[in-house]
């Protein structure tokens, strides 16, 4: 059998910088919590890894607990408004390892929203990404902000507000992970009721990097595995891609998930998810190449 990985998988810098700095707080903590307010990254190796090093994930601040000695890690994925205000009221060490490129999201929707903008929100309605830009959007008092999943929720949406004002000023953010395809389909859709819809990129390059990568990947293999949290929103992109070309494909969190059939085949790509770690990665490879 022969493996063959993607050029580009694994940990990008959002992952990385935010697993640094929960390890960093950890070595310093002393003995005191540190907790995160829900997952820090959609990986279980990583958050098994961090849970080892005193890193608690929780996913409400504990009432119960000496304040000044507890630090709050602030998860990549970043949090709402409101939440971090209370965070910082109540006197909790903050350690912010929100992706720098969520919150330029946030940010940009706070600024679009205080200029008067209806928001158009591309992305998973409860994924904790798109939950926090939306606590920016409502921060700056969007007259107008939804979250759509698709084209045609798209339009079904546009469609609404059109009623309503026809000509309201309008722009688009997209979840950092969302593939290009899908946002461009979904700028479009908004567009046939406000064609002078501005489209804001934000969609991470990391994402689009890996997409590309696995796209290369599928034309020299026979099968591919997917490597990453099955939590994941780019692992399951990815995943989609690969089922999309038709080639026997498998997301999987850890090498024990090998399903038997992947070991018969003469070529297998290797592609990971942006929280997958190093190690998952090697693991999985050294396994289909001692065999079944």
């Amino acid at each position: 059998m022969k493996v063959i990985r993607a050029k580009v998988m694994g940990f990008c810098m959002g992952v990385r910088r935010a697993e640094e700095l929960a390890c960093a707080e950890a070595r310093q903590a002393g003995g005191a919590r540190v907790f995160t307010l829900g997952p820090l990254v959609h990986n279980p190796k990583v958050l098994a890894d961090l849970k080892e090093r005193g890193v608690e994930t929780l996913d409400e601040i504990p009432s119960a607990c000496d304040l000044k000695s507890c630090s709050v890690i602030i998860r990549a994925h970043g949090i709402g408004v409101a939440v971090e205000k209370d965070l910082r009221e109540k006197g909790f060490r903050i350690v912010d390892a929100t992706c720098p490129k969520v919150k330029a999201s946030q940010l940009k929707a706070q600024e679009l929203s205080r200029a008067g903008y209806c928001l158009f929100l591309a992305g998973e309605v409860h994924h904790a990404e798109i939950e926090g830009v939306m606590s920016y959007a409502q921060a700056g008092s969007a007259p107008f902000c939804v979250v759509v999943s698709g084209a045609a929720e798209a339009e079904k949406e546009a469609a609404k507000l059109f009623e309503t004002d026809k000509n309201a000023k309008t722009a688009l953010l997209g979840q950092t992970t969302i593939c290009e395809k899908e946002y461009s389909q979904i700028g479009e859709a908004v567009k046939k009721y406000f064609p002078n819809l501005e489209i804001i990129q934000t969609i991470c390059s990391a994402t689009t990097e890996r997409q590309k990568a696995l796209s290369e990947l599928l034309l020299k293999t026979d099968a591919v595995i997917i490597a990453g949290g099955k939590e994941s929103a780019n692992t399951r992109r990815l995943i989609s891609i690969a089922k999309e070309s038709g080639k026997p494909c498998t997301l999987i969190e850890n090498a024990g998930e090998i399903p038997h059939v992947f070991f018969t085949y003469g070529t297998v790509g290797l592609s990971a998810g942006a929280s997958t770690p190093d190690s998952v990665i090697d693991e999985i490879e050294k396994t289909l190449l001692r065999g079944a």
